[in-house]
């Protein structure tokens, strides 16, 4: 099993690119379609509401989270991709409101079911020493989803440079009466169809994967023990268990108030880029995406020392390189383009060793192999639907120009500095140890 764990770990991590992907291609083509279905800016939140980047991933996840941990992780792994590709198809095949929010609800809680039950997979099936590595990995692919989907998107835009070749297809699918709404949009439906590409890959490489072999022992281990494995048996585990609580309560609270600023930046970076940094729309997607670009360098430098580093040292710079970010920005300002390009690399770099990464590897460390991915999804659930709330109050704290960017930059810095202060004084010590022998150090024997 562990022999081929970098293997198991790509398979498993292409669900993080479909997830970041979904995100991104869905914020990237909004526009698109509010042209073409002639939407109103309620009918844009109701999309965003419940889509990969809020409230359907937030559902998908403590559904995922509890099934990964009742059926296996391959039960996940053969079936909640097909559900994503339909949400894909509904979303390329939309021609009304009702079919499109229906395909971003559909892969919302796809995606949101895959989340816990891929961290929990690759940490079980990783090697001891390699755990941080094989996170990272992951990591990387979720970078990787926003930086290709968004060189897709400006290649295929109405005006980008392969936009003749997006009008001939959809005159030849569509005839030659075609509104320019309606083919402009057809960009939007290739980026999806991308997705749906990878998704198919995926899907043919994660239902070749074996069991984890940590939760086939945990389920023999129970079973011997005649113990109930219904879903909500294991939420009453779980909620019983003082020391699973606490450990619920410090991972919500640092991937909470780190994910709050980057949930923000993930959907509303390039409109914050144009309305308060005055830049073009092309320009705010190409620093966008060499943002992602050196989250992915700095994340694949990071997989080879932080099996080898102290935890809480990476922890600490990655989240002072993020709070040195948005001092930048309000004290050099977001109105010329140096305090905008210093904000892209300083972000860029905490992105490569960011809060997520440590969520990721200590949520899958820090809990029995009985309600790991449960206690995941639970987790993700909070966080994400939060997420959702805290879109609409930063809108409102915003402004519809920007006026109110300095107040909203001050409040992802408290927010941050929340999680750095949290993050140092709970950072747990299970480098080089085994899953269960942080279980046992943990919850004793019984577990």
């Amino acid at each position: 099993m562990r022999k081929g764990s970098l293997k198991s770990t790509i398979a498993v991590s292409l669900t993080n690119y479909l997830d970041a992907g979904a995100i991104v291609a869905g914020a990237s083509g909004l526009t698109l379609w509010q042209h073409y279905l002639g939407l109103s800016e309620v009918h844009l939140g109701w999309l965003n509401f419940i889509s990969a980047n809020c409230l359907g991933a937030a559902v998908g996840a403590i559904i995922g989270g509890f099934l990964a941990d009742r059926y296996g992780r391959k039960f996940i792994y053969t079936y909640n991709l097909l559900v994503y590709m339909l949400g894909i198809l509904l979303i390329i095949l939309s021609s009304s409101f009702p079919m499109l929010l229906a395909g971003f609800l559909v892969t919302g809680i796809s995606v949101g079911v895959g989340v816990p039950a891929s961290w929990t997979y690759i940490s079980e099936s990783s090697e001891n020493d390699k755990r941080g590595r094989n996170i990272c990995i992951s990591q990387m692919s979720w970078g990787f989803g926003p930086m290709f989907i968004l060189l897709l998107g400006m290649l295929f835009a109405p005006d980008g440079y392969l936009s003749g070749w997006v009008e001939n297809i959809a005159r030849t699918i569509g005839g030659s009466d075609l509104s320019p709404e309606a083919v402009g949009v057809f960009s939007s439906r290739i980026v999806f169809f991308s997705l749906l590409v990878v998704a198919f890959i995926a899907w043919m490489m994660q239902r070749r994967l074996d069991e984890s072999a940590e939760w086939t022992a945990s389920r023999a281990a129970s079973r011997d023990k005649g113990e109930n494995a219904g879903i909500l048996h294991a939420i009453k585990v779980l909620f019983s268990n003082r020391t699973a609580i606490r450990t619920v309560c410090f991972l919500a609270v640092i991937y909470l108030t780190w994910n709050l600023v980057a949930s923000v930046l993930g959907f509303f970076q390039p409109h914050i880029y144009e309305t308060a940094g005055g830049v073009s729309n092309e320009q705010a997607n190409w620093m966008n995406c060499l943002q992602w670009a050196i989250i992915v360098g700095v994340t694949f430098l990071l997989s080879k020392f932080i099996d080898k580093t102290s935890h809480k040292l990476i922890y600490i710079l990655g989240l002072l390189f993020a709070i040195s970010a948005w001092v930048i920005i309000v004290t050099v300002g977001v109105n010329g383009k140096a305090g905008l390009w210093l904000f892209t690399l300083l972000w860029g770099i905490e992105g490569g060793m960011s809060v997520q990464i440590f969520y990721a590897l200590w949520g899958s460390e820090l809990f029995p192999a009985k309600f790991r991915a449960g206690a995941q999804g639970l987790m993700f659930f909070i966080v994400r639907g939060l997420s959702a709330v805290w879109g609409l109050v930063f809108t409102f704290i915003y402004g519809e120009n920007g006026e109110g960017f300095t107040v909203a930059a001050y409040c992802m810095i408290a927010l941050l500095l929340i999680s750095l202060v949290v993050g140092v004084i709970g950072c747990p010590d299970t480098r080089g140890k085994s899953l269960s022998q942080i279980t046992r150090e943990r919850y004793g024997d019984n577990y």
